[in-house]
């Protein structure tokens, strides 16, 4: 069974960039579409990007479009979020999310999600 392991998260200011990383405990992402996801304390669990298992399509919450990119390194076993110009409203927990599929996935029916890091951005 695949177990998803967060990291990168941490407090920047406005205007900053932070590079979220997911790893994969017990398996790989090997033949998985992947997706990350963010919640903030007074909202519901939103998709932020997701890619498919090839990497060759992706998906961005319209927010987030021409900021944030998503990419994979299978050779790695490495999911990326890279977060540039960040505003205090992407504040939120993060999450890695994975389904065995070579589709791309942009709802919230992933099988297995990580723990999460939390990501603050100060004003």
């Amino acid at each position: 069974q695949v177990q998803l392991v967060e990291s990168g998260g941490g407090l920047v200011q406005a205007g900053g960039s932070l590079r979220l990383s997911c790893a994969a405990s017990g398996g790989t992402f090997s033949g998985y579409a992947m997706g990350w996801f963010r919640q903030a304390p007074e909202k519901e669990r939103e998709i932020v990007a997701a890619i498919t298992w090839r990497g060759d399509r992706t998906y961005y919450t319209d927010s987030v479009k021409g900021r944030f990119t998503i990419s994979r390194d299978n050779a790695k076993n490495m999911v990326y979020l890279q977060m540039n110009t960040l505003r205090p409203e992407d504040t939120a927990f993060y999450y890695c999310a994975a389904k065995r599929t070579f589709a791309l996935i942009i709802s919230r029916s992933y099988d297995y999600w990580g723990q999460g890091t939390q990501v603050t951005v100060s004003s």
